[in-house]
């Protein structure tokens, strides 16, 4: 049945995810952050892991930036082809709520308008928006608030169709491996698999989307995650980088159709701090 959803509706909304995911990790988060903690034999490790726990803890107590990039603002938007959307441009609505939730709750603005020049526009925007029309009357929206010191340690490759799982799964150690400390270990690890070259980039983001609780429901890729994890922990990189059992907390792998010719690859890693939040209107 057909619904009418007002983009002040929309708006208010953004603005509740923005300020949720800034200051308070998902429960998801918390649950592997402390079943981490159980699992590391590190005595640095642990303290780190503690920390990270505290943090959180004060953060939302206080009403305060998880860390200080709060990130690049990234919303999906998942859009019923039964919704008409009224009183005004969604894209501009999007942009104006994204630049009122970083000035409102003091997060920095970290976005440049040109790479080279690197003037930074003040209010955080341009956000990236990514919009995928589904059945149904409802919207869903997703906000995920991405820093650079994990969005640096992405990578992409175009594997031939003959590529087996175990360079795949190289591919993943190689750029945990050269990643390091930088992406503020322990992660997440998005994998997207197939479509093209953007689309295989845009799976490896969606697949952070994800709650870590929630493996792939398909039991080739769910195992293919868990034997990556097991061997990205086994790097001994650890926490921040400073050696330990637990250097991700989840591998999460989404995959599509592609060309018989190819096999893309994208890795997309998130830092510990995975501030995200969701909404169904």
């Amino acid at each position: 049945m057909p619904r009418t959803i007002n983009v002040k509706e929309i708006e208010k909304a953004l603005l509740k995810l923005i300020k949720a995911a800034s200051f308070a990790l998902p429960p998801d988060v918390v649950q592997a952050l402390r079943k981490a903690l159980s699992q590391e034999s590190s005595p640095g490790g642990k303290k780190i892991i503690k920390e990270i726990l505290i943090n959180a803890e004060v953060a939302k107590k206080e009403e305060v930036p998880l860390c200080q990039d709060t990130g690049l603002a990234l919303v999906f938007l998942e859009v019923g082809q039964d919704v008409h959307i009224t009183g005004g441009d969604l894209h501009k609505a999007l942009q104006r709520t994204v630049a009122k939730a970083y000035k409102d709750n003091y997060l920095r603005r970290s976005v440049v308008a040109d790479p080279f020049r690197r003037k930074n526009t003040g209010d955080n925007t341009p956000a990236i928006v990514q919009t995928t029309i589904v059945p149904g009357n409802k919207l869903k929206l997703t906000f995920l608030a991405k820093g650079a010191g994990s969005e640096n340690c992405s990578a992409l490759k175009m594997f031939k169709p003959t590529a087996s799982p175990a360079e795949l799964i190289e591919f993943v150690l190689a750029t945990v491996r050269s990643a390091q400390a930088n992406p503020c270990p322990p992660v997440s690890i998005g994998l997207g698999l197939g479509g093209n070259f953007e689309k295989a980039a845009l799976l490896a983001k969606k697949a952070l989307l994800r709650p870590l609780t929630r493996p792939h429901p398909q039991p080739f890729y769910r195992k293919l995650e868990k034997e990556i994890l097991d061997k990205v922990n086994r790097t001994g990189i650890g926490p921040m980088g400073l050696g330990g059992k637990v250097t991700a907390l989840a591998v999460h792998i989404e995959a599509a159709p592609c060309h018989i010719a190819s096999l893309p690859a994208a890795i997309n890693i998130q830092c510990h701090a995975d501030r995200r939040s969701t909404a169904v209107l």
